[in-house]
């Protein structure tokens, strides 16, 4: 009987720790398109929209690439290596640069989601971002 006891504590603690330990929402990206430039080779334009749940934490990334950032809904958080984090809301814009360290880029809500757009121009075929640890 003491060791069904033991087991039957045992899994509450591990259903416990199951949610505590949950995964952060995350960023839910749909392309709205891609564009060659035939003025630029190599380059490419790339228009998304990124959406955030509330709560969402972008990991560390960066680029490779010029992006630019306007924010459709809600309230976001950015900020890039040695820079100062920005809070915008719609209407407002940012920029991030191929060299940029993305070190900040959250949801500044736990309860509202909030959307933007980015247009990034990068060499083709050119992952999104790339994490840095």
């Amino acid at each position: 009987m003491r060791i069904f006891r033991t087991l039957a504590t045992l899994c509450v603690l591990l259903a416990g720790t199951a949610v505590a330990q949950q995964a952060p929402p995350q960023a839910v990206v749909a392309p709205l398109m891609t564009k060659a430039l035939s003025n630029y080779p190599g380059k490419e334009v790339i228009m998304f929209t990124v959406e955030y749940p509330p709560g969402t934490v972008d990991p560390v990334h960066r680029h490779n690439a010029d992006a630019f950032i306007y924010v459709l809904e809600g309230s976001i958080v950015m900020g890039v290596k040695g820079g100062t984090p920005v809070t915008l809301t719609a209407g407002q814009t940012f920029y991030e640069g191929p060299n940029d360290i993305h070190t900040i880029g959250r949801n500044a809500s736990s309860t509202q989601p909030a959307k933007f757009v980015v247009v990034m121009l990068k060499e083709h075929g050119a992952p999104l971002l790339t994490p840095v640890p």
